[in-house]
């Protein structure tokens, strides 16, 4: 499985970050912003392939947070498999992902069933209105979760789920909130540069 991506190739040695755009986003969403936090890190942005409306996302859904599970998982194994080719070619000292909304839908998806493919992942505004298998290969895994109280998309008490279940696995878990919606805030751009370095 290949995406369209935007790839650009760090310092040998380097970290490896990949980013995973919001609905309706693009590979560039986040891709510059990546090179700003980690300087001289390998930066790789893949394109939702799924298109809704003119919208592009990383899987199917029937309706707001209701996902087409099959999809979903068929879509994550295919992204796993890009995330560990690229994590292959480069043997980076350390991989993280960086996801909005829709993108930390899929890499969360992702590290649900792959944990050993990113080492510290930003979920910002994640959705996971389903209940993950328990996955042991996440203890000690470093997370951040970003997440406004008011968000209409992302209803907190499943944010607040999704934290407990992480936690539960025995990831190290950070949690930033802001009392706005589905919008990023300043507080969170500056709590991804804290966890990030």
């Amino acid at each position: 499985m290949t995406y369209h991506a935007a790839i650009s190739e760090g310092a040998p040695g380097a970290p490896l970050v990949f980013t995973f755009h919001g609905t309706g986003g693009t590979e560039a969403q986040f891709h510059g912003v990546a090179q700003e936090l980690v300087p001289g890190a390998h930066v790789v942005s893949p394109r939702g392939d799924v298109n809704e409306g003119g919208a592009l996302r990383y899987f199917r859904r029937t309706g707001e947070g209701v996902y087409d599970m099959d999809d979903l998982a068929r879509r994550r194994d295919a992204m796993a498999e890009f995330l560990a080719g690229h994590r292959e070619r480069l043997s980076p000292p350390q991989v993280i992902g960086l996801g909005y909304s829709n993108g930390a839908n899929i890499l969360a998806a992702v590290s649900f069933t792959r944990p050993e493919i990113v080492d510290r992942l930003v979920l910002m505004h994640p959705l996971i209105p389903f209940d993950p298998d328990p996955q042991p290969g996440l203890a000690g895994r470093k997370v951040l979760v970003t997440a406004g109280r008011a968000d209409p998309i992302c209803p907190s008490n499943l944010t607040e789920r999704l934290i407990d279940w992480l936690e539960a696995q025995g990831a190290e878990v950070t949690a930033l909130w802001h009392e706005g919606g589905h919008e990023i805030r300043p507080e969170e751009v500056e709590a991804v540069q804290r966890f990030l370095t």
